[in-house]
C-alpha cells in the first residue's frame, strides 16, 4: 500500500509539473499583461506537433526536438502578439475571451486538416523508458526526466523575472506603462518578448508531455480547463502560486482517478471549489 501511495504521489507530482510548465505562460499573460488568452493551449499543441513531426518524419532525437518546439511556439506567439493580440490589450475581457477562443477553434481545425483527427504516435528514446531506482524506489524514467526539466526551468524563470534587467522591465511595464516608456523602456517590445516566452514555454510543455497528455487536434479544448484551474487556484501573475497549485491539483487528480475511479474526474473540481473558497485571490495571488 505504501508503495502504491508513493507511486501515485510521484506520478501526481510529474503530472502537476507538466501542467505548471504549460500554464505558467498563461499566468504571466493574465496576471502581468492582463490578457485572458484562452488560446494558450493552442501554443502547447503547436509545440507537440512540431516535436512529433521532427521525430517521426525527420528522425530528429526527442531531446533535440524540444528546443525546436520552444522556438517555434515562441516565434508564432511573437508574430501573433504583434499582429493580433496587441490590438486587444485595452479591450474588455469578454472581447479577449471571444477572440482567443476563436483562435483556439481555428487551431483545432487547422491541426485536423494537416495532421488528421487521430492521436499522434510518439517514440521515446530508450533511456526514458522503463523504471529507474531512486532511494530504493522504482519510478518512471520519463516522469523523473519531466520533473527534472521543470525544476530547472522554474529556477531559470524565477531568476529571469526577479533578478534580471528584463524582469525588472516586465514588472515596471505592467505597473505603469507611461512611466516605463518615459524611463526609456520599450514597452511594446517587452510585452512581445514576454508573450513569446509564455508561448514558448507552452510549446515546450506540449512537446515534453506528448506521452502523458497525448496529442490530437482537440488538445487545446481538452486541457483548457486544467490550465485555467492552475492559474485561478495559484494566482495569476506569480510563479510560485501556479507551481504550488499545479502540484496540488496534479497529485489529487491522479490520486482521485486511482483510488476512486468512479468519481475521480470530479475530485480536481471539488478541490478547486474548496481552495478558491479558502483563497479567493489564489494560493499566492496578489491582494488589493
Amino acid at each position: 500500500m505504501i508503495g502504491n501511495f508513493i507511486g501515485v504521489l510521484f506520478d501526481g507530482i510529474a503530472y502537476g509539473s507538466l501542467l505548471f510548465l504549460i500554464s505558467v505562460g498563461l499566468s504571466v499573460t493574465m496576471g502581468l499583461m492582463n490578457f485572458v488568452n484562452l488560446a494558450h493551449g493552442a501554443f502547447a499543441m503547436l509545440g507537440g506537433y512540431v516535436s512529433v513531426t521532427l521525430m517521426m518524419r525527420m528522425g530528429v532525437p526527442f531531446l533535440l526536438s524540444l528546443p525546436v518546439a520552444f522556438i517555434a511556439s515562441a516565434a508564432v506567439g511573437f508574430v501573433l502578439e504583434r499582429v493580433l493580440y496587441r490590438r486587444l490589450y485595452k479591450a474588455s475581457h469578454l472581447d479577449q475571451v471571444l477572440f482567443s477562443i476563436g483562435l483556439t477553434f481555428m487551431a483545432v481545425a487547422s491541426a485536423t486538416y494537416v495532421f488528421g483527427p487521430q492521436q499522434q504516435p510518439v517514440a521515446l528514446p530508450d533511456f526514458l523508458r522503463g523504471q529507474v531506482s531512486v532511494l530504493g524506489l522504482d519510478v518512471g524514467a520519463y516522469r523523473l526526466f519531466m520533473i527534472a526539466v521543470v525544476i530547472v526551468i522554474t529556477l531559470a524563470l524565477g531568476y529571469l523575472i526577479e533578478r534580471t534587467r528584463f524582469g525588472a522591465q516586465i514588472r515596471a511595464s505592467v505597473d505603469n506603462q507611461v512611466a516605463s516608456a518615459g524611463l526609456g523602456i520599450n514597452v511594446n517590445r517587452v510585452f512581445s518578448l514576454t508573450f513569446a516566452l509564455g508561448s514558448g514555454l507552452a510549446g515546450l510543455g506540449g512537446g515534453l508531455g506528448i506521452d502523458v497528455l497525448g496529442l490530437d487536434p482537440t488538445f487545446p479544448i481538452k486541457y483548457m480547463v486544467y490550465f485555467l484551474l492552475v492559474v485561478a487556484v495559484g494566482g495569476a501573475g506569480t510563479i510560485k502560486g501556479p507551481l504550488l497549485a499545479a502540484l496540488i491539483l496534479g497529485v489529487f487528480d491522479v490520486a482521485g482517478k486511482y483510488y476512486v475511479p468512479a468519481i475521480g474526474a470530479f475530485v480536481i473540481y471539488a478541490l478547486m471549489v474548496i481552495l478558491l473558497l479558502l483563497f479567493p485571490t489564489g494560493l499566492l495571488g496578489r491582494r488589493s
